[in-house]
């Protein structure tokens, strides 16, 4: 079964993204995915300063403002998108991913399957 792992990091208390993960640290874990041969797709997100969300009014204009800023201390940063037997083996997979640390959490979805 597919899933979705959306890594969410914490902000501390200036809007800096908190905790001390290192590339290396995400690196390995990379590797470990990619060599247990679970993972299907993922990306890092650009600074989510650079980020625009539109809405689509009731008359069907769109309107853009400029980033995600909900009130909130955690950003969207990434994510993996893995295929494994069952969600305990996902949740086992988001708990080794270095985002789930230092304040970070990941959101564990199941990919909807359309074809069956």
């Amino acid at each position: 079964m597919k899933y979705l792992m959306l890594i969410n990091a914490a902000l501390d208390a200036g809007g800096e993204v908190a905790g001390g993960c290192t590339p290396a640290d995400w690196q390995l874990f990379h590797k470990e995915i990619q060599e247990a041969g679970v993972y299907l797709s993922g990306s890092s997100l650009a600074d989510f300063t650079t980020a625009a969300t539109v809405r689509v009014d009731d008359r069907g204009e769109r309107l853009v403002t400029d980033g995600p800023f909900a009130e909130s201390r955690e950003v969207l940063g990434g994510y993996f998108v893995v295929d494994v037997p069952d969600l305990d083996v996902a949740l086992d997979w988001a708990a080794r991913c270095p985002g789930s640390r230092d304040g970070g959490s990941i959101v564990v979805r199941p990919l909807a399957d359309h074809e069956g």
